[in-house]
């Protein structure tokens, strides 16, 4: 249910923002299974990994929200998948649907009236709720401006 309060909804929004720039759906959308494991010359990355990286980002920003005996992964080593490829060719739309999951939790968190945005997460350090809606929203937003830029490399973005 959305929330009454503009800054929740506000957060909740920014958090699938797509009005100033392609969001998260329009960037995985159409990348043909041949192109997913691609790296264009010159970049580090596939579509693969990118979209890997911000699934595994935000569930683990997620998993820390939520999660008192949350456990630190490794950087950069526990972030990105190491093979541009992915496993088969059903895991791009598993990734998605995963990523999907995630952002609607982290969006259900952002609106719940009674979570203090401002409020220090208990087993953190000084991060508080608001700081980790505005870090997936904004780390997403980065690797979807990238995805974007790899898709146009690779001949497969006609400007959503």
């Amino acid at each position: 249910m959305p929330s009454t309060d503009p800054l929740r909804s506000q957060l909740s929004g920014y958090l699938d923002w797509h009005e100033a720039h392609a969001g998260f759906d329009a960037a995985v959308t159409g990348v043909p299974f041949e192109l997913q494991g691609r790296q264009p010359q010159g970049l580090p990355y596939s579509p693969w990994q990118l979209l890997e990286h911000m699934r595994i980002a935000q569930a683990d920003i997620l998993d820390f929200c939520r999660n008192a005996n949350y456990v630190y992964k490794k950087w950069p080593d526990d972030y990105w998948p190491a093979d541009p490829v992915p496993p088969d060719a059903q895991a791009w739309e598993r990734s998605v649907a995963a990523f999907r999951r995630d952002r609607d939790a982290m969006k259900a968190l952002a609106s719940d009236g009674s979570v203090d945005l401002h409020a220090r997460i208990p087993h953190g350090d000084t991060q508080t709720y608001l700081r980790e809606v505005l870090l997936v929203a904004d780390h997403a937003s980065y690797h979807v401006g990238q995805l974007v830029l790899v898709r146009r490399l690779l001949g497969n973005w006609t400007g959503r």
